[in-house]
């Protein structure tokens, strides 16, 4: 089987069993591979072959993260093909690492324009009904409020939430139960919402919380869609999706308490390593306070205005 026809019959296995963006994107990935061969058949590329290309890529601009993916596109072309020709080896692979990627800290909000996002609207758009404003209010202080993921906001259901003792129950990654604490204002939109939930809709999925215009379950489009709505509205300009208010919850709670062990509870991180990364951001607070309030700090940033 010449290199091209491998790649074909690959991309037939992956239509069968794949996403079709997971095909493309490996699909361009392994065209890659065909380049750096050359003439030399797959089956002949050796462990060397395959750190050079890698590096070849690497060298052309490739981003970590994305020579990442083409070294896991490589490594199932090659699963693939040795199931159905024996002169192919997967371990060929062996000891072969991309680049690691710069992590990438987490995009918080700054507390004033957490605040500002999720204060209800002096003045509401003239075309959104009180329904729906009652349940977007709802929506985003319990998404901030909480700090809970977007699957877990619309997989609410009513039995889930106690406005009784401001609680909220919530399943995680993997069906994960745990139980998040309601503040003031997220447990008073909650109560707001749930009494006009039904009012002039027809209620097609009676467990959910939040519904969307149809009676539905809402859908997580629709509640990005929201949530950029309201950010223009309140003057927010930098890019504003549910994951960043989850960001934004757990640097701000971090940055009060200093109890990492507490917001790893409540984000529902199974590691604690998951959690650190939001000291990064405590640091950086804590640095910039440090820079501004410090007469040492001062002096410093006085002498290298004047240098």
């Amino acid at each position: 089987m010449d290199n091209r026809a491998a790649l074909t019959a690959f991309g037939e296995n992956l239509a069968s069993r794949g996403a079709p963006q997971t095909r493309e994107r490996y699909l361009r990935a392994c065209e890659s591979l065909i380049t750096a061969a050359g003439d030399t058949p797959l089956a002949h590329i050796k462990r060397h072959d395959l750190q050079r290309a890698l590096a070849k890529l690497h060298a052309q601009g490739l981003s970590p993260r994305t020579l990442a993916v083409t070294l896991s596109a490589w490594r199932a072309w090659f699963r693939y093909l040795s199931k159905t020709d024996a002169t192919f080896s997967s371990t060929v692979f062996v000891g072969i690492k991309a680049p690691k990627a710069a992590k990438r800290l987490p995009n918080a909000l700054t507390e004033t324009e957490a605040v500002r996002l999720v204060s209800a609207p002096v003045e509401n758009d003239a075309q959104q009904s009180a329904w729906i404003v009652a349940r977007d209010q709802a929506m985003f202080e319990v998404l901030y409020g909480c700090g809970i993921r977007m699957g877990e906001l619309v997989g609410i259901d009513l039995a889930d939430v106690d406005l009784a003792n401001h609680e909220l129950r919530v399943f995680g990654k993997g069906r994960k139960e745990r139980v998040v604490p309601l503040g003031a204002p997220a447990c008073a939109a909650l109560q707001s919402w749930i009494a006009q939930r039904t009012v002039g809709v027809n209620v097609i999925d009676t467990n959910a919380v939040f519904l969307g215009a149809r009676g539905e379950r809402i859908a997580a489009p629709v509640v990005r869609k929201a949530l950029k709505a309201r950010a223009l509205q309140q003057g927010i300009s930098s890019n504003v999706y549910p994951h960043r208010l989850r960001h934004s919850f757990a640097s701000h709670v971090l940055q009060s308490s200093g109890d990492l062990r507490a917001v790893q509870e409540l984000m529902g991180h199974a590691s604690i390593a998951s959690t650190q990364v939001y000291t990064h951001l405590d640091f950086q607070h804590l640095a910039k306070v440090y820079d501004q309030a410090h007469p040492r700090a001062r002096a410093r940033s006085q002498k290298k205005t004047s240098d």
